[in-house]
């Protein structure tokens, strides 16, 4: 055949034409055997220029599937990209680029393409068909998880995830615009060229490599030009304006409230591996005032049996193919019409040179000027006919053809061309829950007409012809663009040529045989659109879920109509009245790692280091993750052999001398403003309206339901001023509890909040020599003996020479203890100078291990005693919460079950045998009970070895445990199979008096 030579090995490729670059010769290959192409091919045009049509296998029956389509509707092309940890699964071969060195392997088949031992399953089709799940799976009951289940996860999926870890980077972007036009076909073109020349800025999105759409495809003419030629010279303007952004290779893929759009960017994916400090992908986030729908249409297939067979495309397609890759999918092509559009592919394949074996147009009259062509080329021309069904094993070989009278033969081809009419791409307008409407002109679906700030233009409106994307898209753009406030002239449209438009869409053949497929990608067949109506799910939401029909990656695009229509002629309803399901995001699928970006593995969850890190680092501290930070843990000392001793000799120091410890980790919300007493007033269960200036106070903060959020405490360090410090675990929470009062509760108050938990380094000076270490680091004129600065003052003071300080005292120790906050870019240098003054006291650094030991020896709760199930009463501190005053979970922890005599309540445990250990999470049951959950009484929460007492101690929760105590249990633990006998005990196990910290 003259129109096609073979140039590197490629059989299949015009001598010429196409917008490849022929001088660009491209190697890779496919499930293992090498191919060549061009430059500004896609894997799909250069496989079918080698010739290769088989490129998998389907979901559920493994018949052989070929290339379908030229874009991302594609169903049936699904391949792996690349190898080792860059392997990519389910990539469409239809738009991934071509590139030197590419690996392609084909998906859902064993032990190969060509010989598939599940193809088994295409025999078994009866017993697969609609909802044969919901049928098959559901006796005997035992066989599901020994039988059912594996087999179904092993069945379910396709191609093989890469096994390392990812070795790319993904990257985020956020923009504004005042016009947003989504696709860079010709009403795309003609919106942003209208927009961008009145000023406006317009970002411009398109997920092909090359900007142009049809026009890359068709033998269009705009007014003196070619229509890429067109293409071209329109983004060579785009490009000059200064307000214009052109992303290709970009899908927006999700349409959200107040005008945000979702994209993402193939930065790489064209690339075998990224430039240095390049992504392999970029998500961006796109505000947009208005926003300019021209993406296009979808082409619809027919359905008849065998329908699936590879060589079987898309008429839209062959051109595409032909038209934009020089690439002849077939020697011998049939097209097989129900519109006037079909003819294009006819005429474009002679223009060729290429072979036209039948035209078979389903609708009863063609126009002579159509079919004159054809026949004037030796083709059979079949009017009102249709095919019955397709011949061939792994690709197609003949079609068996059914005319007007009946008449049936068989036609030898081995390329059929389908065109059955066109779908807008309604699914980014369906995306804000907006149903499209039915356009009987097209046969189709499209975008209703609505106020939320998206018009469609072009083929996505149903505007089909060249003439009316021009027009539309260049109307939609100007009218974007003044609703922003830009105007501008419209630009005039450039002539083209007259084009037939005439179409009846047949949604199935009348008689066919095999299986007719409607979704090819999850093997939903005609016959199970049938099942579905006999079995009463014919509501389109029901028949979507029990077929599976629209429910694969591709989200239906070239079969959901077709099914729709059919079910329509089951019912004997009309299209509209059966109605059409509302598309979700993603238009098309979205890597996981492009949506995280730059959040995985450090950048995920960040590490932030207390200010002391370096010394701590230089003085050997073992480090532990608490929440987000990292923090010392402990600080061994040589001669020391585990962390039990490091730990015992901090907690040691502290209670007999002096230790320093960075609590900067503590969440720390500074609160301002005429109304700031009365919002912690609303905010904390226990009064704070008797605070003065420069004292702080233990503060409760209860959730709605009454039990406890979280507790700190809140000095006052003006009279609008207030500093409350949480929890480490429980900062994020609190701020967000404290925000969500203020904006949405009590937005009447004057009140500001604001983290400073970063922006103040913070340390516990504890220990009897406390006092006498911070001596040497606060400036002479501040008092701080415990006449002047009694426990629980705090004040503003200054360290080194002037440096702005806060001093606290408060104790979470027990012993004497301050803590002193410096902003945090002074913490390292105050860190230093503590250690420096309290080394002739003999000062130790102890980290958050010892922390947990005095706190445990001292009763205090903690995370996890506060564990969003305990009540104030519950951690004993119910004496504290005010009685008159109204505050957040005042009523709801009046409620029986959380007042009850029987509820647990915080209390300690010893062991009776010192030697013993004690485990957390142990459960407490009587001396002679056997353990059960009848017998279960409470549990410890936290334990610990005590230095001070000389064995481990436990605080926990049991019933009536004030009345209790001395009366022995059993601290059962069945995780590690451990029983002791303990003795309850009060919970504060070192000074009960309280006499240390106020000394």
């Amino acid at each position: 055949m003259s129109a096609v030579a073979p140039a590197h090995g490629q059989p299949f490729r015009t001598a010429k034409g196409g917008l490849i670059d022929r001088r660009q010769p491209v190697a890779f290959s496919f499930d293992g055997k090498s191919l060549a192409g061009f430059q500004g091919d896609t894997l799909a045009s250069a496989l079918l220029a080698n010739g290769v049509r088989l490129v998998g296998r389907s979901f559920k029956y493994h018949r052989p599937r070929g290339i379908l389509a030229a874009g991302s509707e594609e169903p049936n092309a699904i391949v792996e990209l690349r190898s080792g940890a860059r392997r990519e699964p389910n990539t469409r071969a239809t738009v991934a680029e071509l590139f030197e060195g590419l690996e392609a392997t084909s998906q859902n088949r064993w032990p190969s393409l060509a010989f598939d031992a599940l193809g088994i399953n295409a025999l078994a089709a009866p017993v697969f068909a609609a909802g044969f799940y919901y049928k098959t799976f559901m006796w005997p009951a035992s066989f599901w998880e020994r039988l059912y289940e594996p087999m179904i996860r092993r069945a379910a999926g396709l191609g093989r995830a890469a096994t390392a870890p990812d070795p790319d980077t993904y990257d985020r972007m956020h923009a504004h615009c005042d016009v947003l036009v989504i696709g860079g076909g010709p009403a795309g073109l003609s919106a942003a060229l209208a927009a961008g020349r009145s000023g406006a800025r317009v970002i411009l999105v398109d997920e092909d490599f090359e900007i142009g759409g049809r026009l890359l495809a068709e033998t269009h003419t705009v007014g003196s030009q070619s229509g890429a030629a067109w293409a071209a010279s329109a983004v060579a303007e785009l490009a000059g304006l200064p307000e214009v952004r052109i992303l290709t290779r970009t899908t927006l893929f999700g349409v959200y409230d107040h005008g945000a759009y979702g994209a993402v960017e193939r930065v790489s994916d064209h690339l075998a591996v990224p430039a240095p400090h390049a992504p392999r992908q970029r998500l961006w986030r796109i505000t947009a005032r208005r926003a300019v729908l021209a993406a296009g249409a979808v082409e619809r297939p027919h359905v008849f049996g065998g329908n699936d067979r590879p060589g079987i495309m898309l008429a839209g397609a062959v051109r595409t193919y032909l038209n934009r890759y020089g690439v002849l999918p077939g020697r011998r092509i049939a097209v097989l019409t129900s519109s006037d559009d079909g003819w294009r592919t006819v005429s474009d394949v002679l223009a060729a040179g290429g072979g036209i074996a039948a035209v078979i147009d389903t609708r009863p009259r063609v126009p002579a000027e159509l079919r004159r062509g054809a026949e004037a080329a030796g083709a059979v021309v079949v009017a009102g006919g249709h095919v019955a069904g397709t011949r061939g094993h792994l690709g197609l070989k003949a079609i068996d053809v059914v005319d007007a009278e009946g008449r049936a033969r068989a036609i030898a081809c081995d390329c059929l061309a389908m065109a059955n009419g066109w779908n807008p791409v309604v699914h980014l307008d369906s995306h804000l829950s907006r149903r499209p409407v039915w356009n009987e002109d097209i046969h189709a679906f499209v975008p209703a007409a609505g106020p939320h700030g998206m018009t469609a233009a072009g083929a996505a409106a149903g505007r089909l012809t060249l003439a009316e994307c021009l027009s539309t898209g260049a109307a939609a753009g100007a009218d974007a663009a003044r609703h922003c406030g830009f105007d501008g002239p419209l630009p005039p449209v450039p002539e083209t040529e007259p084009e037939n438009s005439g179409h009846a869409p047949l949604w199935r053949a009348p008689k066919s045989r095999g299986k007719a497929f409607v979704d090819f990608q999850n093997d939903v067949a005609a016959s199970d659109i049938a099942l579905a109506h006999r079995e009463g799910f014919r509501a389109v939401e029901h028949l979507k879920r029990y077929t599976t029909l629209g429910m694969a990656t591709d989200q239906g695009k070239t079969s959901n109509l077709a099914g729709l229509g059919i079910m329509a002629e089951l019912t004997g309803q009309a299209i509209p009245s059966v109605g059409t399901t509302v598309f979700r995001p993603p238009f098309t699928p979205v890597a996981i790692g492009a949506l995280a970006g730059h959040h995985r593995g450090k950048d995920f969850r960040a590490t932030r280091h207390v200010p002391s890190h370096a010394w701590c680092e230089e003085n050997g501290a073992v480090f532990v993750e608490t929440g987000l930070w990292l923090r010392p843990a402990y600080f061994p000392r040589a001669g020391e052999t585990d962390w039990l001793e490091s730990v015992s000799r901090e907690v040691n120091t502290v209670r007999s001398g002096v230790g320093v410890c960075d609590v900067t980790t503590l969440g720390k919300i500074d609160i301002q403003g005429g109304d700031a007493l009365a919002f912690i007033e609303r905010l904390t269960a226990n009064p704070f309206a008797s605070l003065p200036v420069g004292k702080a106070r233990y503060a409760i903060l209860l959730r709605e339901d009454g039990l406890v959020l979280d507790d700190g405490t809140i000095a006052r360090m003006g009279e609008t001023h207030y500093v409350m410090t949480a929890s480490t675990a429980n900062a994020a929470r609190v701020m967000q509890h404290m925000e969500f009062c203020r904006q949405w509760l009590w937005p009447e108050l004057d009140v500001r909040i604001a983290s400073i938990s970063e922006q103040w380094a913070q340390y516990a000076v504890a220990g009897p020599k406390a006092r006498e270490t911070l001596r040497g680091v606060v400036d002479p004129a501040f008092d701080i003996s415990n006449e002047a600065f009694p426990f629980l003052a705090s004040a503003d003071v200054t360290v080194g020479g002037g440096i702005p300080a806060r001093l606290f005292r408060i104790s979470f120790s027990g012993e004497l203890a301050y803590e002193i906050a410096v902003p945090a870019a002074y913490g390292d240098a105050l860190w230093r100078a503590i250690v420096a003054s309290g080394t002739p006291h003999g000062i130790t650094p102890y980290g958050s291990e010892a922390l947990s030991v005095m706190r445990i020896e001292k009763g205090h709760a903690a995370g996890a005693e506060i564990n969003g199930a305990t009540t104030a009463a519950d951690l004993g501190l119910g004496g504290m919460l005010a009685r008159k005053k109204d505050h957040i979970g005042r009523l709801m922890k009046e409620r029986p079950g959380l007042t009850g005599p029987e509820r647990p309540v915080l209390i300690g445990f010893r062991p009776v045998d010192p030697s013993k250990r004690l485990r957390a999470g142990a459960h407490v049951i009587g001396l002679d009970a056997v353990p059960s959950l009848e017998a279960d009484q409470g549990y410890l929460t936290s334990v610990a070895f005590s230095p001070s007492n000389g064995h481990w101690i436990g605080i926990g929760f049991i019933a009536r445990g004030p009345q209790r105590i001395g009366e022995r249990v059993r601290a059962y633990d069945p995780v590690r199979n451990e029983d002791v006998e303990v003795e309850i005990s009060s919970a504060v196990f070192v000074d009960p008096e309280g006499s240390r910290m106020h000394a």
